[in-house]
């Protein structure tokens, strides 16, 4: 029973940590190219949540209503880029902080002024309805390892672009040390502008995968967010790798934690006290990881290389 559990929630896991990933890649790539800290990334992920389920509507189908919000989501991030966060570039971090968490008070009334403050349901789509055995009595949500699925593939396409392109030694170079890269002949404004729009892409695709199995809602993106910035201090700031890897801890560590944690605790405190004290606990985990992580390696897992 306890085995069984345990591989349930370590699906539930990496489920978790590769929608973290979907949303912290954009946001350590943004953060280590660009030096600029965009609050509003987790706006991105409730804007693709909210396109898919409109889009899902109007044509009948997920597929369809997929493939149309992504380019949506990276046209929104392109334009987000252009009218705002590019005349942020050369300010101080506060006014970055200031501006962006604007951009998100703006965006969550602007969801609610369009599609209302209750929380819309997207079907799970047919073809990836129902659940598949994956051990003996044990059944799994097909839709929920599609996530899986499309998680490892969107991380091995990005570390085929960020390692084997031209496009991805331009961005490892930006994040190494950017001026030298303009000063080479480099149109850095157009690379942050690529990079920009392909993470914007990237959290709206984690939203639009999302819609079907939790609530498309305003603010949806808030608490997301913070966790993806814990992603991207442990695994270190502008490595695609260590957001891959700190996502994954972060996902296991958050998911099994809230299960055992109470079960643990009972084998040194009575049941109320074990109970009451592991919920309390467990939500602190991942928080208490990235403080064991800052403590012996304050640039993150698998920090650019500078």
């Amino acid at each position: 029973m306890i085995a069984t559990l345990l591989l349930v929630q370590t699906l539930n896991g990496l489920q978790f940590g590769l929608i973290l990933f979907l949303i912290a890649a954009g946001l350590t790539l943004v953060f280590g190219v660009m030096d600029f800290i965009n609050l509003a990334h987790g706006v991105q992920y409730m804007v693709g949540a909210y396109l898919a389920a409109a889009f899902t509507a109007w044509t009948g189908n997920f597929g369809w209503g997929l493939l149309l919000a992504l380019p949506c989501a990276l046209v929104f991030g392109l334009l987000l880029e252009v009218l705002i966060f590019r005349h942020l570039y050369d300010r101080d971090h506060l006014d970055q902080v200031l501006a962006t968490f604007g951009v998100i008070l703006f965006l969550d009334q602007a969801v609610r002024f369009i599609w209302g403050s209750a929380p819309l349901n997207v079907p799970v789509p047919d073809l990836l309805s129902g659940s598949v055995e994956i051990a003996s009595g044990l059944l799994y949500p097909i839709y929920r390892l599609a996530i899986i699925a499309a998680g490892l593939g969107v991380a091995a396409l990005l570390y085929v672009v960020v390692h084997h392109t031209r496009l991805g030694m331009l961005v490892r170079a930006g994040a190494s040390n950017a001026p030298m890269v303009s000063a080479l002949g480099v149109d850095i404004h157009r690379l942050f502008m690529v990079v920009f729009g392909f993470g914007a892409m990237l959290a709206g695709f984690a939203g639009a995968m999302v819609a079907p199995i939790l609530s498309v809602e305003p603010g949806m993106g808030d608490n997301i967010l913070i966790l993806a910035f814990v992603v991207i201090v442990i695994g270190g700031i502008g490595s695609i790798r260590g957001a891959f890897i700190a996502a994954l801890l972060i996902g296991i560590v958050d998911t099994v934690g809230r299960t055992f944690a109470p079960n643990l605790l009972r084998l040194l405190l009575d049941p109320s006290t074990a109970s009451q004290t592991g919920r309390a606990i467990a939500p602190m985990l991942i928080y208490i990881l990235m403080a064991a992580v800052l403590f012996f390696r304050p640039a993150g897992l698998f920090p650019a290389k500078r």
